[in-house]
């Protein structure tokens, strides 16, 4: 059997190829969104996982991964913004935005290895729609945050919630048996 960490860098592989993709297709238009498009870009994406996990009946014949997937570039997507800021035209190249994107995902992975080792993979037993329930409630945190123009008085920041929604998409994507 794989490892978490083995299993963490196959779904991440999936997803930075997507991601690479589609700097081929669109550059990186994306960087003119603001931090709360993003936002809203992933929860439009927890909603319609939660959607498909409640529903008996599907109109589109999609599963949840693709959403997850989504979550987990939008998440890098965000923490990108957070670092370098917002800019009024794209203004990174396809290989700056790539290294970005493993620069994020490489402190969000050693963030998930820490807790995993302190919470003992506990995220193992949960059920995929407790992982889609705690993503959404991240996204209301990040939303109330974004609300408050970014402080908090004890409460951690908007990256790592970010973060906290990659680890946890992951999650998801490891016991719907995707990095097998």
């Amino acid at each position: 059997m794989l490892t978490t960490s083995e299993q963490y860098d196959k779904i991440i592989a999936i997803c930075r190829q997507l991601y690479s993709n589609k700097l081929q297709d669109y550059g990186c238009a994306w960087r003119i969104l603001r931090l709360p498009s993003l936002t809203d870009q992933i929860y439009i994406k927890a909603c319609r996982i939660r959607s498909l996990q409640e529903n008996e009946v599907r109109k589109i014949d999609e599963d949840e991964s693709s959403e997850f997937i989504g979550i987990i570039n939008y998440s890098i997507m965000a923490l990108i913004q957070l670092d370098k800021g917002i800019a009024s035209q794209p203004d990174l190249s396809n290989q700056e935005a790539v290294d970005l994107y493993d620069k994020h995902i490489a402190i969000t992975k050693e963030l998930m290895m820490n807790k995993n080792h302190d919470y003992g993979e506990a995220w193992r037993d949960m059920r995929i729609s407790s992982h889609t329930d705690i993503i959404l409630q991240k996204l209301l945190r990040v939303k109330q945050i974004e609300d408050n123009q970014g402080k908090t008085i004890v409460s951690e920041g908007l990256d790592a919630n970010y973060q906290d929604m990659i680890n946890y998409a992951v999650f998801a994507l490891i016991l719907m048996g995707f990095a097998q």
